[in-house]
């Protein structure tokens, strides 16, 4: 995002420059965990336990560690598709077979069919890999729909890892529940993969964190992930996540507040100036997953927004091998900037405004 970070962000990481305290930190597992379960409570009114928390530098380094513990090569993992490019490398790159679960645009929205996930379950899965708030369609998916997933994995002895990191960009309207907190027999199957990176603009300082929903998965995971492959979080990053969960609160308002004027004036703009493009305004995020089809472009739409029109917007095929038509963009920017983008885009398809 475009945003200056939180004040008590700034300060703790001020006053930790200042001391000179840049040593690895022993203790940075247990202040995340209590931390981390002390948001979750307030926020979510969801119960974790600190015991079943495993601290490291990354989401796509718990993600990838995840489908090494839980998963053997050539075991099939459901992924959603279009997905965040990393949910979907990781199952290629460790040699797992990749089950897509498209997700498809009912006219409001969208979502998943469940007899596909049905069929996919068929065929063997071992794991599901879920990315709730959905990157990069924006969704929050209902009670109903994490049901249908809880009831299945359960049915099917199936472990599902949770990748929540933009679960405190939901805007207003939207509920949000993370997935292990539908019950305690869905939750002994789940590893939840958290940071405040994304909501607090802080990606660079590496601190992320896994709640494991059982002790057992957590053994498994650690028996068959070394920790050294994971590494610890930075110490900045340790004490600018506890600053943010715990004072930063007002500016993440703030924040949303601002996202959510982003996000209509963007629809407002592209209503105006390129109604052929379809979306649906993301439940939560900073993304707006854009549908160019209908502009018949002959090439990429990324490679034709960025040649003429010297925008630069996240290739669809990035997180979909098929969805060239489509493009990703971040709109947590200025209106000046939002504006130019739009009217970039407006201009190279010939459209005066």
């Amino acid at each position: 995002m475009d945003f200056a970070i939180a004040e008590p962000i700034r300060a703790a990481i001020a006053q930790h420059c200042d001391a000179g305290e840049f040593n690895a930190l022993p203790y940075a597992n247990d202040v995340l965990a209590h931390a981390f379960a002390a948001r979750m409570r307030a926020r979510f009114d969801w119960a974790v336990d600190t015991q079943r928390i495993h601290a490291f530098g990354d989401v796509v380094q718990g993600l990838y560690a995840s489908v090494m513990a839980f998963s053997d090569p050539e075991d099939g993992v459901i992924v959603m598709t279009p997905t965040y490019a990393p949910l979907r490398d990781a199952v290629l790159r460790l040699e797992r077979r990749l089950l897509p679960l498209p997700m498809r645009d009912d006219g409001g929205r969208y979502t998943f069919d469940v007899d596909d996930l049905d069929a996919l379950l068929s065929g063997g899965a071992r794991l599901l890999l879920l990315c709730h708030p959905h990157n990069p369609t924006g969704r929050v998916f209902t009670h109903e729909e994490l049901t249908s997933i809880a009831e299945r994995a359960i049915a099917h002895d199936l472990i599902v890892v949770s990748d929540e990191i933009h679960a405190d960009l939901v805007f207003a309207e939207q509920t949000y529940r993370p997935f292990a907190s539908l019950g305690p027999e869905i939750a002994g199957r789940t590893v939840t993969l958290s940071s405040a990176s994304k909501s607090f603009n802080l990606s660079g300082l590496r601190c992320a964190l896994a709640h494991f929903g059982s002790a057992a998965l957590r053994q498994r995971f650690e028996q068959r992930v070394p920790s050294a492959l994971l590494g610890d979080p930075t110490p900045l990053g340790v004490h600018a996540t506890v600053a943010a969960w715990s004072e930063g609160q007002a500016w993440l308002d703030a924040a949303r507040a601002q996202l959510a004027a982003c996000r209509a004036r963007l629809a407002a703009q592209l209503a105006a100036r390129l109604p052929e493009i379809r979306w649906h305004p993301p439940d939560a995020t900073y993304f707006a997953w854009l549908d160019c089809e209908a502009l018949q472009l002959d090439m990429p739409a990324s490679e034709f927004f960025r040649s003429a029109a010297r925008v630069a917007l996240s290739p669809g095929e990035a997180f979909d091998t098929h969805a060239d038509r489509f493009v990703r963009l971040n709109f947590a920017t200025s209106d000046v900037l939002l504006d130019a983008i739009v009217e970039r885009m407006a201009l190279a398809l010939g459209r005066v405004g």
